[in-house]
């Protein structure tokens, strides 16, 4: 298992809920990390969570995903650091 996998696993045991900016890292981090910059359309209308999320990970375009799995692995570190 990688570190990016055990990452994975590990923030879903976390004691303590991350906020929602977090919440959009982390995401931001797991999609560019396992499928690289972000495709498709911005979804619109009021699926306002979907946009978040789509902005999140489109402010990474351009990160390799190598480096967006290893700023994965030290943010969910750092978490259970403080959990």
């Amino acid at each position: 298992m990688t570190a990016f996998e055990q990452a994975q696993q590990d923030v879903q045991t976390l004691s303590r809920k991350p906020g929602n900016d977090v919440l959009l890292k982390l995401y931001a981090l797991y999609k560019q990390g396992s499928q690289g910059d972000v495709t498709g359309a911005r979804p619109g209308g009021f699926d306002f969570v979907g946009g978040a999320k789509y902005d999140a990970w489109a402010g990474l375009k351009g990160m390799s995903q190598d480096d967006a799995q290893r700023e994965y692995v030290t943010l969910v570190e750092t978490l259970k650091a403080h959990s």
